[in-house]
């Protein structure tokens, strides 16, 4: 059985006018995981997450912290032993990249040089090039400051780690890049991270578990992010995680019953040398058999574009993006070098998630 690292007990927020903005929440959260926090504005998400480490006081309940009730902890203390990053930044304008990093480091008594020292091996750690330690804040991207907010936060190298909407306020390429730099931290560093945010692709793709806050405080659905979405706790949750909830169900089913089929390849080379399109769709790849294109009837001689890749072992969704968006109609999958296994098809693709689909809903 898991350890629970945070434990809320009934706890409630209220305020002086108006409902509670958190209603009588009772959760446990396990050591070394990432706990999603999700919901629309005004659920109490944000409050929820911000009575951990004491910037809100909650009005009755108890929050537990590996064992402790985090009121018995001086807030200062209880702050300094965990992570926080916030939407932006929140970086000190004044002060370099290594002395923001190095903050908490040396409120907690540890000499410049050590904290100066940690705060370079933590720009590694995010991966940030050692030039920017002696930049300022206003020096950086967007996301480079971001990323220095998370190697602020892991500066004291604490347990837990707040993450406050972190990735909002950058654009969506740089939002997935954060999002699989904080899924490839934890992997190497298992901290236990409590994460906020109003986007439930987001909520999906980061969390081992899943908190839906409703209006009112009220905590509507905790669960994995596969149950979340195959079976919404009431209204309120499948109205919020939306009407294609079953295709984001395919990011978590295993295309195990989908079948790799041998192709036919030709070097760019070839492609020349024929001097004519080919009379059916052909893999153009190169001398090491990584794919680089489709040529087919109708191309005059040129390449086309494949769309994803699949690799075994990957998601139904995977295979799905796989075979619908390549020119052919047939997913190219690949090796784990990246050389050409075969490819898959799209209706038998599909016919795997309606398979799928039936077992889940016991038709089968």
């Amino acid at each position: 059985m898991a350890e629970a690292m945070i434990v809320f007990q009934n706890v409630t927020k209220q305020y002086q006018s108006g409902q509670p903005a958190v209603d009588e929440l009772t959760m446990s959260i396990d050591k070394g995981t990432i706990t999603v926090f999700v919901g629309p504005s005004g659920c109490g998400k944000t409050t929820s997450l911000r009575m951990i480490n004491r910037m809100v006081e909650p009005t009755s309940g108890i929050i537990t912290v590996g064992g402790e009730d985090v009121t018995s902890v001086p807030a200062a203390r209880l702050r300094r032993s965990m992570g926080y990053v916030m939407q932006s930044s929140g970086l000190m304008p004044h002060r370099s990249v290594l002395d923001n990093i190095a903050t908490v480091p040396r409120l907690n008594g540890v000499s410049k040089t050590e904290a100066r020292k940690r705060a370079r091996e933590l720009l590694d750690v995010v991966g940030l090039a050692p030039v920017l330690g002696k930049r300022y804040p206003s020096q950086l991207s967007g996301g480079q400051q971001q990323r220095v907010g998370v190697a602020r936060a892991l500066a004291a190298d604490p347990p837990v780690l707040l993450m406050d909407e972190p990735f909002s306020a950058v654009d969506p390429v740089v939002r997935e890049e954060l999002q699989q730099e904080l899924l490839r931290l934890q992997r190497d560093l298992a901290k236990t991270i409590v994460f906020v945010t109003h986007d439930i692709d987001e909520a999906t793709v980061l969390g081992d578990k899943v908190a839906v806050f409703g209006i009112g405080g009220k905590l509507a659905q905790y669960a994995t992010p596969e149950e979340i979405l195959r079976a919404p706790a009431n209204d309120f949750v499948a109205s919020f995680v939306g009407r294609d909830r079953g295709f984001r169900h395919l990011g978590f089913s295993p295309s195990d019953g989908v079948t790799i089929h041998a192709v036919r390849t030709l070097t760019v080379a070839d492609l020349e040398h024929e001097g004519s399109s080919p009379d059916d769709w052909q893999l153009v790849v190169d001398d090491a058999l990584r794919p680089l294109g489709w040529a087919g009837p109708g191309q005059d001689n040129s390449m086309v574009p494949g769309g994803s890749l699949f690799r075994k072992g990957d998601t139904l969704r995977r295979a799905l993006d796989a075979a619908l968006s390549s020119p052919s109609g047939l997913g190219v999958a690949v090796d784990t070098d990246g050389r050409v296994a075969g490819v898959i098809k799209a209706d038998e693709v599909l016919a795997v998630i309606e398979s799928d689909r039936r077992v889940r809903q016991g038709v089968l």
